[in-house]
Order: C-alpha cells, then sequence, then structure tokens
C-alpha cells in the first residue's frame, strides 16, 4: 500500500493488540462484515490484528515477549513493569508492530481511534470524544471510565500515546471476556447495536 501523506484525518479500528483478547478481533471482523453491505461516509484504517504473532499464539504480548500497549513512545513510558506480561521493551516503540502503527499514523494521519481490548466491559476514553461516549454507554450500558484508569496504569499505551503526542483522542472498548455464559457471538450481539449506531451517527466525522 503506497500513498502520499493526506491532509485528511482518518478513523481507525484496531483490534488484537494484545494477543490473547479474540473477543477484540471477533469484534472488529463482524463491524467489517457489517460494512461490506453499509456505505460509510468518512475514511479509515482497519488493522484486524496488531500482534499478528500473539494472536497466533495466543499470548498478550508479540513474539519478542513485549506488550505492545507499553511500548509506545509517550511520556510516561518505563522500563518498570507490574509484572512479566506487562514487559514494554527495551525503548520506546522498540518493536516492529508498533514502528509499522508509527508510520502508518504518519501516512494516514488519525483524528479518532477506536480500540478494542477485552478484559471487563468499559468505555475508557483518553482525550475528547464526549458524544461517541454517551451514544456507546447508552445503547450497551457499559461504564465511562476518563483517562487512567484507578489501580491499573497503562505507561505506553496507545491511549496515552495518541492523545498526548498526536492531540486526537482514543477510545479504548473493553469487551467482555469469554466465559462459560458468553460465547464470541454473544459478546458481538451485545455490541452491534452501539457500534452500528456509532458508526451512522455523523459523531466520528466531527472529530476528521
Amino acid at each position: 500500500m503506497s500513498r502520499q501523506p493526506s491532509d485528511n484525518r482518518f478513523c481507525y479500528l484496531i483490534a488484537g493488540t494484545h494477543g490473547d483478547e479474540p473477543e477484540s478481533v471477533y469484534v472488529l471482523e463482524q463491524l467489517m462484515h457489517w460494512f461490506k453491505d453499509h456505505k460509510i461516509s468518512f475514511p479509515m484504517v482497519i488493522i484486524p490484528a496488531l500482534n499478528p504473532d500473539g494472536f497466533a499464539d495466543g499470548t498478550r504480548v508479540n513474539s519478542n515477549g513485549v506488550d505492545l500497549n507499553r511500548n509506545l513512545p509517550a511520556s510516561n513510558w518505563t522500563r518498570q513493569q507490574r509484572d512479566e506480561k506487562y514487559s514494554p521493551g527495551q525503548h520506546p516503540a522498540s518493536e516492529p508492530e508498533n514502528q509499522f502503527l508509527i508510520s502508518l499514523f504518519e501516512q494516514y494521519p488519525p483524528g479518532f481511534i477506536l480500540s478494542f481490548h477485552s478484559w471487563k466491559p468499559m468505555l475508557n476514553s483518553n482525550g475528547s470524544c464526549e458524544e461517541i461516549l454517551q451514544l456507546l454507554h447508552q445503547e450497551n450500558a457499559y461504564p465511562i471510565v476518563r483517562d487512567d484508569i484507578e489501580g491499573h496504569p497503562t505507561p505506553g499505551s496507545l491511549g496515552s500515546y495518541a492523545s498526548e503526542k498526536l492531540g486526537i483522542p482514543v477510545l479504548t472498548y473493553e469487551c467482555p471476556v469469554m466465559n462459560e455464559k458468553q460465547t464470541l457471538h454473544s459478546i458481538w450481539q451485545e455490541s452491534e447495536n452501539a457500534l452500528v449506531k456509532l458508526m451512522q451517527s455523523g459523531l466520528i466525522e466531527k472529530l476528521l
């Protein structure tokens, strides 16, 4: 894919940053299926699995053992880590996946990033996207958490990096984790109306 830098800004949809979060990949895949039959009026970049090696292996980290969501060059990046699974890498943006992501940002400047993860249902925002938060919350009742999650620091995360360095909002959409009552399909079902309404709402275009 080759293209000259553009003045247009793009909506980024990203999943699979952590390879052991198949829920995020599935939800984005289903949204991509919806796109096939519906016209969207804003430019977007879709990354179905940022961490393909981790996704193939079912591991949070990439093939170098690094947590990609602790490796971006935000001012809060640190070598210190709470646990092995949060390894930040040798230096900011040391990992090829994040180098690729940053190069995409340079070529296709983002105006808004919707990053899918799976942990516990919530809408975690860095930067201002209040109307989007409220629309999603009204549809799926996921709790809204602004900025850092209390008791869960995320130095070097995409939310920290993009909101600080690029000056754009990042919404981390945390899906529930599969269990004996929740399947991939049911997780998509509880997100479908919210995400479809967002895509049709015109709110994303305001940020681009």
